[in-house]
């Protein structure tokens, strides 16, 4: 799968040593504040192993903590002996992969799985993985600015047009009073082809994510008018863990089990950024060093791993988000669907 479905499914962060029987209470710091993200209950390791399947996209950074739950040995200290698959189809066929039991979980983006989700997968989200990893940049000479306003009139890539970058980027324009379907225009480009299409003038923004953002914009100095960490959002989940909905309901110490494996190796990529920069050298697109993979990691927020209610109402909030900009239907009600779509296997 070429690096560039990548935001579609992008990440869990997984890895932690020393955390497991610990409940996880993570920090992370945004702008120099800490903010404490919830509090997961202590989980005990399965009675005896168990085989489990879990979809990921290998090439995308964010879910480097994947790679470090199966490395580091955490899967194994809950009991659970994970297949990891990399999954490159579209989100549908990843939903219905792990709703008919092809597949155990997966881990993928919000702002990707809600829409499919509001037509009815058996796929229930148990933990939100971290936060950041999309990027808004503007060319220099464009008259962008680091002002959002600045983007009336111009045309912005993306990699489709339901990528998450859109989307999010979509709402931001909404809050602003810039309406995203005609004070803007989208313009779908493979990622790669980004440089070359602001090189020609075709498009004078790029909205996508990690790793080929944050290259693109150290190499080409372009400037970053907002991420998904911008306002409020600075303390919300961009990435989450979707578990068929049928082992919920006949195992759900198993469903628990993987959540917190997954909690535990976010906390310890929050922690430990070379851990994770490491694991992932193994997985990541070509011509991104293990520095950049660093400095990256640093960026985003693993240590806010949302479960529970805290990961409902922050689901609930990008719910009534698409609704705004008309991707998510009018008559969907945010709080029952975020109810629906949620399950707290910790309870």
């Amino acid at each position: 799968m070429s690096q560039f479905r990548l935001h579609g499914r992008r990440a869990l962060l997984a890895g932690a040593a020393g955390l497991a029987a610990t409940p996880a209470l993570a920090q992370h710091h945004h702008h120099g504040a800490a903010t404490p993200a919830a509090a997961t209950p202590a989980v005990a390791p399965l009675p005896e192993r168990v085989k489990l399947k879990l979809t990921w996209n290998a090439t995308a950074l964010c879910t480097s903590p994947i790679a470090v739950a199966d490395r580091e040995g955490i899967f194994a200290r809950y009991n659970l002996d994970v297949e990891l698959i990399n999954f490159g189809a579209s989100t549908e066929a990843l939903l219905e992969a792990i709703a008919t039991g092809h597949a155990d979980a997966g881990v993928g983006m919000a702002l990707r799985w809600l829409k499919p989700l509001e037509q009815g997968f058996d796929v229930k989200i148990t933990a939100g993985t971290h936060g950041g990893c999309m990027r808004l940049l503007g060319g220099r000479g464009t008259g962008i600015t680091e002002d959002i306003a600045s983007l009336r009139g111009k045309t912005i890539a993306v990699t489709d047009m339901a990528a998450p970058d859109k989307n999010f980027f979509s709402i931001l324009f909404a809050r602003h009073g810039i309406n995203p379907d005609r004070d803007v225009t989208w313009k779908v480009f493979p990622a790669n082809v980004f440089e070359l299409a602001l090189s020609r003038g075709e498009v004078q923004a790029v909205a996508l994510g990690d790793p080929l953002a944050y290259q693109y914009r150290k190499r080409l100095n372009l400037i970053e008018v907002s991420t998904n960490l911008s306002e409020d959002y600075a303390d919300r989940a961009c990435c989450v863990l979707g578990v068929r909905g049928s082992l919920i309901r006949s195992n759900r110490p198993v469903a628990a089990a993987l959540s917190q494996a997954l909690v535990d190796a976010q906390t310890l990529v929050s922690r430990d950024h070379d851990i994770a920069a490491r694991t992932f050298a193994a997985y990541a697109p070509g011509g991104v060093s293990v520095t950049e993979m660093r400095e990256i990691l640093e960026s985003h927020t693993h240590g806010h791993s949302p479960v529970g209610t805290q990961l409902r109402d922050e689901l609930q909030a990008y719910i009534t988000d698409l609704k705004r900009i008309n991707v998510i239907r009018a008559n969907t009600d945010p709080a029952r669907m975020a109810e629906r779509i949620t399950a707290n296997v910790f309870a």
